[in-house]
Order: C-alpha cells, then sequence, then structure tokens
C-alpha cells in the first residue's frame, strides 16, 4: 500500500509544499536578486504540478492520496504568494501596487481564500463520506490562470525595481514592454478573480446532493 500511495508523483507534490515557505520570505524581500529568485523557484513549482499530473495519468499512478495532496501543494502555492503580495502593497513606505489594481483589494483576498477554505472543508467532508473530489476543469482553468497572475507579478517587482535603478523608464523597448506586462497582470487578475466564483458554484452543483447528505 505505501509504495502504491508513495509513488514520484505524489513525491513530486510533497517537494512542491515544502518548497512554499521558502518562496514566502524570498517573495517578501527587497533584494532584486532574491525576488528573481522567489520567480524562478515559483515557476519550477508550477511546472512540477503539471509533471506530476502528466506522470500520474501516464503510468497509472494516480492515488486518493494524489488527489488529496495535489490540491493542497496548489492553494499552498496561492497563499504565499498573494499574502506577500498584499503585504507588499499595503505598506506604507514605498508600496508595490498591483498594475491596474493599485493595492491588492482584500475582498479579492476574501474571494480567493474563502473559495479555497470552503473546498478545503468540504473536500474533507466528502472524503469522510466516501467520496475523492479531484480538481475539474473549472477549478484547473482557475489555477493556470492564478499561476500566470502570480507569475507575472512575481517578475514585475523585481522588473520594474532593476528598470528604475538603471534607468530605462525613458527607452520605449521598456515601454512597450511595461505597458504589455501590467496589462498581463491586471488581465489574468480578473480572469482569476471570476473563475474563482465560477468554478465554486461548478463544484457545489456537480456535488449538491453531499450538501443535503444527513451524518
Amino acid at each position: 500500500m505505501s509504495e502504491t500511495r508513495w509513488n514520484l508523483p505524489n513525491l513530486i507534490t510533497v517537494i512542491r509544499i515544502v518548497v512554499s515557505p521558502a518562496i514566502f520570505m524570498m517573495a517578501l524581500s527587497p533584494g532584486i536578486g532574491t525576488r528573481f529568485a522567489a520567480f524562478a523557484l515559483f515557476v519550477a513549482a508550477a511546472l512540477s504540478d503539471i509533471w506530476d499530473g502528466y506522470l500520474a495519468r501516464k503510468h497509472g499512478l494516480i492515488t486518493d492520496l494524489g488527489k488529496l495532496l495535489d490540491p493542497l501543494a496548489d492553494k499552498l502555492l496561492v497563499a504565499v504568494t498573494f499574502i506577500p503580495f498584499y503585504m507588499i502593497s499595503h505598506r506604507e513606505v514605498d508600496p508595490g501596487l498591483v498594475p491596474w489594481w493599485g493595492e491588492l483589494p482584500m475582498w479579492v483576498m476574501v474571494v480567493i481564500f474563502g473559495r479555497e477554505i470552503f473546498i478545503t472543508v468540504f473536500r474533507s467532508y466528502a472524503a469522510r463520506r466516501g467520496v475523492i473530489i479531484a480538481a475539474g476543469k473549472s477549478g484547473k482553468r482557475k489555477a493556470l490562470l492564478q499561476a500566470l497572475f502570480i507569475g507575472g507579478l512575481m517578475l514585475w517587482y523585481p522588473l520594474s525595481d532593476l528598470a528604475a535603478a538603471r534607468g530605462w523608464e525613458g527607452n520605449p523597448l521598456w515601454s512597450v514592454w511595461s505597458t504589455l506586462h501590467e496589462a498581463w497582470v491586471g488581465l489574468t487578475l480578473v480572469g482569476a478573480v471570476v473563475l474563482t466564483v465560477y468554478s465554486l458554484g461548478v463544484y457545489l452543483w456537480r456535488y449538491r446532493t453531499l450538501l443535503g447528505a444527513e451524518e
């Protein structure tokens, strides 16, 4: 049983969980180099999510443990990035504002984390009833847009600091890049919020019979 549960895809997922605190600390660092490293580590973690899913499907290594650990790892990555984003955008001295949004709104945090907390509790409730709820298509699309936003903003912070330090503000190439980059960050956050709400509705509808089940 242990060999079946602790296969390579599940171990990759566990590694993604283990490195999450490092991403949190590095994202809060004022150092440009450390912030670039945080971006690189996040990209590696996000790609590992695709890799372990591919391995599990290709080699028939999908397990109930993996179905529970993978969403947990995804939620942890969201937490260790969105929380620093909120802190950075709300700090009193030299805040790192989110392109198109300014300070990251509290209601966005409530929507993002409220959905994740509810789904986590709901998955635990379903598991006690013998139902394993894996990530659905809408949830995966939501996770993709969240990852695109997170990666975009994690890169934007050190890149904009580097541009200021190197005096790139008047450079036409930087002007084009920064405009496109800001649009990327702003639009992916809009999409992530919309799909967060939509995917929650899909889960509730799909498993609505569990909501009315008696203990």
